[in-house]
Order: C-alpha cells, then sequence, then structure tokens
C-alpha cells in the first residue's frame, strides 16, 4: 500500500527512476535485454509471471519512442510470450499500457509495457472476497526459469 499510495512525482524527485536505475543493472527481476528494452518480472505482479517490457529511453509514451525502440518493443514482447508459453502453458496473455497516471500509470514518466500470462480458473473466491492474490511460485524462482529460456532460444 505503501507504494500504491506514494506521492509519484515527489518519489521521483527523491529517488529518481526506477526503471532508468533498473536498466543499467543486473538484479533477480531482470529476464533478457534487446538493444532498445529490457524485460523484467513485476516486483508487483497482477498475476503469476507478470512482465514488463521497458525502454532504456526515458518517456511517457510510445509517441515518444523511434522505430528501432518500438520494433525491439514487440520483438521482445513476443518473445516473452513465447517463453511463457513454454514455461507455464497460459492459456492468453493482457498485454497493453497505462499511458499518464490518470490512466492507472504507477510510474508515469517512463513507458513500460505489461504481458500478464492469464489460465482458466485463476480467479475465484480468494480474489473476490479476500481482495488477495494466489501466485503459486516466487518471483526468484520464476526468473530463474525465465532466464534459462530465454537465453535458450
Amino acid at each position: 500500500m505503501e507504494w500504491i499510495r506514494r506521492d509519484k512525482k515527489q518519489f521521483e524527485l527523491e529517488h529518481g527512476c526506477i526503471f532508468c536505475k533498473r536498466g543499467g543493472q543486473e538484479d533477480d527481476l531482470i529476464v533478457g535485454r534487446g538493444s532498445h528494452v529490457y524485460l523484467m518480472l513485476n516486483a508487483s505482479p497482477y498475476n503469476m509471471a507478470h512482465l514488463l517490457v521497458v525502454p532504456y529511453a526515458h518517456c511517457a509514451s510510445t509517441e515518444d519512442l523511434d522505430a528501432d525502440t518500438l520494433l525491439d518493443l514487440m520483438q521482445t514482447s513476443n518473445k516473452a510470450m513465447s517463453c511463457l508459453r513454454k514455461l507455464y502453458q497460459p492459456a492468453a496473455f493482457n498485454v497493453g499500457a497505462n499511458i499518464g497516471a490518470e490512466a492507472g500509470a504507477s510510474i508515469p514518466d517512463h513507458f513500460h509495457l505489461h504481458i500478464v500470462p492469464r489460465w482458466p480458473g485463476e480467479t475465484g473466491f480468494i480474489t473476490a472476497i479476500g481482495d488477495t492474490r494466489v501466485i503459486p511460485d516466487t518471483l526468484e524462482n520464476t526468473g530463474r526459469e525465465l532466464r534459462e529460456i530465454w537465453h535458450g532460444q
């Protein structure tokens, strides 16, 4: 809740852009890298294996990305979905972006694309009445297994 309710502008002023910082470092959330974007696990996932495709360029919208970055964004997204299919066999995906704070972007000044794998029956009474998500694997394990597939392709 602290992360969700934080003053986003003040947080970025004090700490800098977390996507820009992460773009130049390796950690357990990073799955793979392209020329213009990188792929990472969402630290606050909506669902198991929720991924983010993040441009290295700090900009708020796809309108500000050049053609090479847009191409890398989509190719990386496709490779990410392929890796997720091999590892977890999801039935479907939600792929999208929240552009702007009013659209729900928690980091509105740095565009990123969400890839959320979906399975039949994944939501039920826990999500409906318990305000809780059930995620059956750890971020560390998911990251390790996805990196193995990513680098094996």
